[in-house]
């Protein structure tokens, strides 16, 4: 008996041994299948996703699913003959909406290949509603479901759904004056992916109007195609002008548009916008330049100059996040500040009237996920646990202690229901790829969507990424993130590679699945792979962050310098 299980323990050390190293050539033929990112239907009890180029249809009271269409039929079928235009590489930040449900629940508005379909989860097909040489751009569903608004080049335009109508609501559009698109600064650097919005009762559109003939012109090419293609950018460096914008309403039916008084708006960043519930009414976020000041203003989108309801400064810069809510029909909404150091929610009123802090702690909400009126909840995603990982919680709408709704250790990356009675979370951790569950707002896992893809695992050898803490001379506990070389021996010394990205926005220690990376593809070739999260990084509160305010370089550089020490 002892022979044979020697001999099986000799037989079983060449098939570990087979684990092979990662290279480049592993890199470059990996294709890491994409995110599941679910699309909610309104009655929150189905949703859609895409998966190795089809669609198909999750219904929860079943726990099945259904493949609807392959989105390469759609493409094909698009009527794009149209070459790419040459401010392309402005358009890369905006973030098309191709997959979006119509209010009754019964149809589905896709993009693809530029153009637009119609399709019906009854009947099984779909209609093709734009067949144009140009790409029908940031199209939306208005609520009541009758119509599609696009951009198409430089100008706004409406579609009826029934009569394939089409209407051009702005005329005046160009490179240098842009109506409902998007300049390079609004989602570069305020994360702003769309620049129209439908009333609530379908009436009117919002949209921003573009000037950015002051803007320099800076030469691009881009080297993917052969020959290479220019495209030039409109890009403003610190004191060259920003592009300047203002907010117009017109009517879905066409007519001229009314601009609405926000104030002096030269050099000031319109950020976000929301119109009320009763459509009587649009919420702007407006900051000056250096992102310091910020005024919630109220306007009227049937004239009059608009009121402020809430101000706020701060002593660095001020962050924008998308955590807006309404509450009560718009008679209160919740707000996101980082006024006392972290980022935490409040509840106000539409007059402007703190009723709550809803969290509070040295620990930053970092997204709201959904909100549960109903019963009172508001969930969202935090560090409270750790820096280093993303866990779902929910706190009453009055305040109070939160409830930890995920449990496994790591990131969870959250897609809440309307009306938060569900969610679809994904999940991974230093040592467990992603997986996608589908869960009950309690946390009880309902159905798995896509399991731990272990072919990597058991492939390739992947060596263990361990984080570190490190105490800085001042008592600051930082992190790293350490990978050894294969074959690691103590008693050697080894040739150490530093990564770093100072910040701010970004955090690049976390407890969550880094898989296959050029870091181990250094590491397997006898390297030590290093890297810190110094003072300026995201995820430890804005104090944290701020502290490389108007000196960059020198503090970063401090805390890796200490990074090194504690290496060595």
């Amino acid at each position: 008996m002892l022979l044979f299980l020697l001999l099986a323990a000799l037989l079983s050390i060449p098939a570990i041994a087979q684990k092979k190293p990662v290279t480049l050539e592993a890199l470059a033929a990996q294709r890491p299948a994409p995110p599941l990112s679910s699309v909610w239907a309104p009655d929150g009890r189905r949703f859609v996703y895409t998966e190795e180029g089809k669609l198909w249809l999750y219904d929860i009271p079943s726990r099945s699913k259904r493949e609807l269409v392959t989105l390469a039929a759609l493409t094909a079928a698009a009527a794009k003959t149209e070459e790419p235009p040459a401010y392309a590489w402005e358009n890369r930040g905006v973030r098309d909406q191709n997959i979006q449900w119509l209010p009754g629940g019964r149809e589905l508005l896709i993009r693809a290949g530029g153009d637009l379909f119609l399709f019906r989860l009854a009947a099984g097909g779909w209609t093709q509603l734009t067949a144009t040489p140009q790409d029908e751009r940031d199209p939306k569903v208005s609520p009541d479901g009758r119509r599609v608004s696009f951009r198409r080049q430089h100008d706004l335009w409406v579609l009826d759904i029934a009569s394939r109508r089409e209407t051009r609501l702005t005329h005046d559009g160009s490179e240098s004056l842009r109506n409902a698109e998007l300049d390079w600064v609004y989602p570069e650097e305020l994360a702003l992916g769309t620049a129209h919005w439908w009333s609530p009762d379908s009436t009117r559109i919002a949209y921003l109007q573009f000037d950015v003939s002051r803007q320099p012109l800076y030469p691009q090419v881009d080297l993917l195609p052969l020959p290479p293609r220019y495209e030039p950018q409109r890009y403003p460096k610190a004191g060259e002008p920003n592009a300047e914008v203002r907010l117009g309403v017109v009517a879905a039916s066409g007519g001229s548009t009314r601009w609405l008084d926000l104030g002096d708006t030269r050099d000031k960043l319109l950020a976000r916008f929301y119109w009320l519930p009763d459509s009587t009414g649009i919420l702007v976020q407006k900051l000056n330049r250096t992102q310091n000041r910020q005024e919630i203003l109220l306007a009227g989108p049937a004239g009059g100059k608009a009121r402020v309801l809430l101000e706020e400064r701060d002593p660095y810069w001020i962050n924008v996040r998308d955590n807006f809510r309404w509450l009560k029909g718009g008679k209160e909404f919740l707000w996101w500040s980082e006024r006392d150091g972290y980022g935490h929610l409040y509840r106000y009123t539409i007059e402007g009237k703190l009723l709550a802090q809803l969290t509070r702690g040295d620990w930053e909400v970092t997204g709201v996920a959904g909100v549960d009126e109903k019963n009172g909840y508001v969930y969202y995603l935090s560090t409270q646990a750790s820096p280093l990982e993303r866990q779902l919680y929910r706190v009453s709408l009055e305040g109070g202690s939160p409830q930890r709704i995920t449990s496994r250790e790591g990131t969870h990356a959250i897609s809440m229901s309307p009306g938060a009675e569900y969610f679809v979370d994904t999940h991974s951790s230093l040592s467990t790829p992603p997986s996608t569950v589908l869960c009950s707002s309690d946390g009880r896992e309902i159905a798995t969507l896509r399991p731990p893809d272990t072919k990597v695992l058991s492939e390739y050898e992947i060596l263990p990424v361990e984080i570190v803490p490190v105490k800085a001379s001042d008592g600051a506990i930082l992190y790293g993130r350490l990978i050894r070389p294969a074959g690691f021996d103590p008693a050697r010394k080894y040739p150490a590679v530093v990564a770093i990205y100072g910040g701010p926005h970004a955090q690049a220690v976390r407890n969550a699945w880094y898989g296959l990376s050029f870091d181990q593809v250094l590491a397997h070739r006898g390297f030590v792979v290093w890297q810190l999260d110094n003072r300026g990084s995201a995820g430890r509160g804005h104090l944290w962050e701020a502290a490389i305010y108007r000196n960059l370089g020198a503090r970063e550089l401090e805390d890796q310098k200490e990074g090194l020490r504690h290496l060595l």
